[in-house]
């Protein structure tokens, strides 16, 4: 039996890989945190297929599964690249391939037509008061830290664990940008008078499945963002010289670098074994998905942490630009679940506490 990527899958990931070389560059990611306009990056995935990725053929999607879209959300980290993949291309299909697979926003999606914007972090407990109720076939409340400051939809859960769609730009709706570190994924606040919404679904499983897709992605773009820090590392070392010898010629550094590798590679196992449950092993996908995002989000800290102290003061320029990676493994370790929260859903799914 052989455990490892398809030629299809192999194939994928190097034609990403090269539009993202040549179109997501760090200049270009520099650019997005001044205008926030990643139009041109968004409409070259959309060109090749990645709005479509998980809806059905039959819809006029690729049809494909979650490994890939792991293994894209991988790439998008480890570029730093401003898009919305993860609501648009990931979320909102899945939910609506479980509540409507014959919905017309599919076709949307997949002609890049729609933006879904992801406001679920109070399905992970309320912050300040935040929360959106429904009354009378309305929506009100809040929603903090919904990503995607761009978004033309919003996927949001009330406090009965219903999804609801919201159009951005239905009566009552106000938005206001909010500073978080990852200047690559702008959010808001998402603020809800009196707003029709459509329900997508009043099934609690239907949003606790959402959840784990999007931790899934999200330790699959920390894995990617922790990848590159180790690259920038060794080669910043190769050329960084001292005492007249560069610095990776220094035990110290060679452990520090031989480190990092050795404790991110198992990683991209785990997160190809839970993309890889979402698919065929639902009985396992929740625990594994909490599972995984704790794990990999300990994980990226540290390299973040080491991979700029290897390249010393220079780390903390904006001339390297490596604070970009910094901060968004710093943000995907907070978003839908911190490391804290997870262990303790996981550990109530496995009986051990009540």
């Amino acid at each position: 039996m052989e455990f490892g990527l398809s030629e299809e899958q192999n194939l994928l990931v190097d034609s990403v890989h090269k539009f993202l070389d040549t179109s997501a560059l760090l200049p270009r990611v520099k650019k997005f945190a001044e205008d926030g306009n990643d139009a041109d990056i968004w409409q070259g995935l959309i060109d090749m297929g990645l709005g479509g990725l998980l809806i059905p053929e039959t819809q006029g999607g690729v049809g494909l599964g979650f490994v890939e879209a792991a293994l894209i959300a991988e790439l998008l980290g480890k570029h730093v690249t401003p898009s919305p993949f993860l609501g648009t291309a990931v979320l909102l299909p899945s939910v609506l391939n479980a509540v409507d697979p014959d919905s017309s926003l599919l076709g949307e999606i997949t002609a890049g037509t729609v933006r879904c914007g992801i406001g679920l972090s109070e399905a992970n407990g309320a912050r300040l008061g935040a929360a959106i109720v429904q009354r009378g076939g309305k929506l009100n409340g809040r929603a903090l830290f919904v990503i995607d400051a761009a978004a033309t939809v919003y996927l949001v859960a009330d406090a009965k664990q219903c999804l609801y769609l919201v159009d951005a730009k239905a009566n009552g709706v106000t938005t206001w940008r909010l500073s978080t570190v990852d200047a690559t994924r702008p959010v808001v606040e998402l603020t809800l008078n009196n707003t029709p919404a459509r329900r997508l679904s009043s099934d609690p499983e239907v949003l606790l499945r959402a959840l784990d897709i999007g931790r899934v992605m999200l330790a699959a773009d920390t894995l990617g963002a922790a990848s590159n820090m180790i690259e920038q590392a060794v080669i910043y070392a190769g050329q960084r010289e001292q005492f007249g010898r560069p610095i990776a010629t220094f035990q110290a550094v060679k452990h520090m670098c031989a480190e990092m590798a050795a404790e991110l590679e198992p990683c991209r196992a785990f997160v190809w074994y839970a993309a890889h449950a979402l698919n065929e092993l639902p009985g396992e996908a929740r625990l594994t998905a909490c599972h995984l995002k704790a794990h990999i989000s300990e994980v990226g800290k540290r390299i973040a942490k080491t991979a700029t102290e290897v390249h010393g003061g220079m780390g903390f320029t904006d001339l390297v630009g490596l604070h970009y990676w910094y901060k968004r493994i710093g943000f995907n370790r907070q978003v839908l679940g911190t490391p804290e929260h997870l262990r303790e859903q996981a550990a109530k799914l496995q009986g051990l506490v009540a």
